[in-house]
């Protein structure tokens, strides 16, 4: 049986995605300063303006003004953003819950992580792929400032046949550009530029009769805040499998280590890759559910979806061997206390070998 899997990805420029980017530099300039920094600190846009909000409790001293205004600016704004900034220290409630004897979780929650053995990256193929077409998009709109900027959304359906992924049948990609510039250059700008430099490293997959929709609201020159309101967290499912696989509730982006709906998720993946990296399924997903100012998850659930090559319990056993999902050993393991974060709020925060969770662990059977 044939069935089509459409993901989506967006450019930095894309108002959430801006936001994101913002609340995670904020992030790396607390971690710099304080590894046992607790931040939560997010913000919203619309037009020129930018509200920080949150809570942050660290001896890091951050200009969050003058970082949220770098931001902007590399993005390509050239405006000047009016900020209102309202912060406060984490609630002693949630703190002294946190650290304990032992570091205790953040807060309570579900998260998910997920792998298959598609390509060299573990990931569905539609978001990996939409990724790499906004990714390919942003190298190209920065060599070409004045016609091209930072909004931009890809989405990309692919066809699979019996759980197999066979060809491309859709690519669709809206990227804002300078006004009156003619839609047949757009079109061709893409495809010479961003599709076609993509879809080689792809030839796997066949692309011979994809079907292209690139810009289809016809003109995308009022862009970013000024088109539409962006906050932290709205693109959660860009951030992991592009709805393939189930996400947890929390998004990633402001939140330290200590918040597990980051460093679960993280960890979770980490451990679904190293599965199917092993050879042991085909595909995997793993689902870890947390308590607040509890050290251990309350469950970890693994299921390979009948692409398991030895049984299913033994598994389940062979992760309990080799895996501590103690918040505090998921933090060391995975060395989450550097200042990472921006790099991963912008073209998903998985299958992306420079992040730690990416790494494959080598199970002792």
């Amino acid at each position: 049986m044939i069935k089509i899997i459409t993901s989506e990805s967006v450019n930095c420029g894309h108002p959430d995605k801006t936001c994101d980017i913002i609340a995670d530099s904020f992030l790396d300039a607390a971690l710099s300063q304080d590894k046992d920094c607790q931040m939560a600190v997010e913000c919203a846009i619309k037009d020129n303006r930018l509200m920080i909000y949150g809570e942050s409790t660290t001896s890091a001293k951050i200009n969050y003004e003058k970082i949220a205004r770098e931001v902007l600016k590399d993005i390509g704004y050239k405006e000047e953003f009016e900020i209102i900034k309202t912060l406060s220290q984490q609630s002693p409630n949630i703190a002294n819950a946190v650290k304990k004897d032992e570091l205790c979780a953040n807060d309570q929650g579900i998260m998910f992580g997920y792998a298959c053995n598609e390509n060299k990256y573990f990931m569905p193929y539609p978001i990996i792929i939409a990724h790499k077409l906004v990714k390919k998009y942003d190298e190209y709109r920065r060599q070409n400032q004045d016609t091209y900027f930072a909004d931009a959304k890809s989405q990309v359906s692919v066809a699979y046949e019996d759980d197999k992924a066979f060809k491309i049948d859709t690519i669709l990609m809206s990227v804002s550009h300078k006004k009156g510039l003619e839609h047949e250059t757009i079109v061709n700008d893409l495809q010479e530029n961003v599709i076609k430099p993509v879809l080689k490293e792809f030839s796997e997959l066949d692309s011979s009769e994809v079907k292209y929709v690139l810009n289809p609201s016809g003109e995308f020159y009022i862009w970013g805040s000024f088109s539409d309101s962006g906050c932290v967290g709205r693109k959660i499912i860009v951030d992991t499998y592009g709805g393939v696989g189930k996400v947890g509730g929390g998004c990633f982006s402001s939140k330290n280590a200590t918040k597990v709906d980051r460093s679960g998720a993280y960890y979770a993946r980490y451990v679904a890759k190293s599965i199917v990296a092993s050879g042991l399924a085909d595909r995997c997903e793993v689902e870890l559910s947390y308590a607040i100012g509890l050290t251990h998850p309350l469950s970890v659930e693994v299921n390979t979806f009948g692409t398991n090559k030895i049984e299913n319990e033994i598994i389940k056993s062979l992760v309990e061997a080799n895996f501590d999902f103690s918040v505090a050993n998921m933090i060391k393991e995975l060395n989450l206390l550097q200042p990472i974060y921006a790099k991963t709020a912008c073209y998903g925060h998985f299958g992306r070998d420079e992040f730690p969770w990416e790494k494959v662990k080598t199970l002792k059977i």
